[in-house]
């Protein structure tokens, strides 16, 4: 995990493990409705409050969100090539669940007044999910101020891993 901060106040950092996804609310025979992913998104939020501001971002704000999956084990060879992925092995994920619903799960997490005040500040969003041999979210975020351009599409391709 790192974190790089510059005087536009971006902030980036980079979580170790395999991305989590919203779960759809749910519903008691008494008709309370819960958040069945309310503590993972608290269990994420420990491990990112490190990289939140001081104040939360209240402009618009820019984010890039990639998710880095595991490659299922299909895709991994075994003996004298143990570890090594298939040359068949896609590196796109186009299997659910949808990258929306990672976004969701992310944003729920970071927009409780830690990094922004609400998901509705995003005026600018970059995401996709890949395989990888290290499973990991990066996310870049940025205030938007009168002269701001967006990031280039290489930039984003240079991101994603051939491994």
């Amino acid at each position: 995990m790192r974190q790089m901060r510059t005087e536009e106040k971006m902030i980036s950092f980079k979580i170790k493990g395999s991305a989590k996804a919203q779960k759809r609310h749910r519903h008691t025979k008494s008709g309370f409705t819960y958040d069945p992913s309310s503590d993972d998104k608290q269990d994420l939020l420990v491990v990112m409050h490190q990289f939140a501001p001081k104040r939360p971002l209240n402009g618009p704000i820019s984010i890039q969100a990639y998710f880095y999956l595991p490659y299922p084990k299909k895709w991994i060879r075994t003996g004298k090539h143990n570890g090594q992925i298939k040359e068949s092995a896609p590196l796109f994920v186009a299997t659910r669940p949808d990258v929306d619903n990672y976004l969701k799960f992310l944003f729920d997490a970071m927009g409780r007044g830690v990094f922004f005040l609400d998901d509705s500040q995003i005026a600018y969003l970059q995401s996709f999910k890949v395989y990888s041999l290290e499973p990991r979210i990066e996310i870049y975020i940025e205030e938007i101020s009168k002269g701001w351009n967006p990031p280039s599409q290489s930039a984003a391709s240079a991101l994603i891993e051939t491994d």
